[in-house]
């Protein structure tokens, strides 16, 4: 459901809660009860957005005015972009011989 805005001849401008398929059709105006055509007075505004998904835009339209330039895409630190490259993986080695590897994939088995 969105809030939208129409323009009735006598009675003037007024907003109605109407679904996105009746937003182009005319609405009765609700002082004089005439048809009232759709009027661009301001941005519809969509009810019931997630928060997940609103957060989302926020941060496009952050992004949008404030772009990252340069150096880093992750931000300062970072080992795969910053040009400190990779630390060693240290490989445990137990006294029977078998070897561990405790920072990397535990779901892989060893050869």
């Amino acid at each position: 459901m969105a809030i939208y805005d129409y323009q009735c001849t006598s009675c003037g401008p007024f907003s109605q809660v109407r679904p996105m398929s009746q937003s182009a059709e005319p609405c009765a105006c609700p002082a004089c009860g005439e048809p009232a055509a759709r009027a661009f007075l301001s941005v519809p505004f969509i009810a019931g957005m997630d928060a997940a998904r609103r957060s989302a835009f926020a941060t496009n339209e952050k992004a949008r005015h404030e772009p990252r330039r340069g150096g880093s895409a992750h931000g300062p630190g970072c080992s795969c972009c910053s040009g400190g490259g990779k630390k060693g993986r240290s490989t445990l080695v137990r006294p029977d011989g078998s070897k561990s590897f405790p920072s990397a994939r535990p779901w892989m088995i060893s050869h």
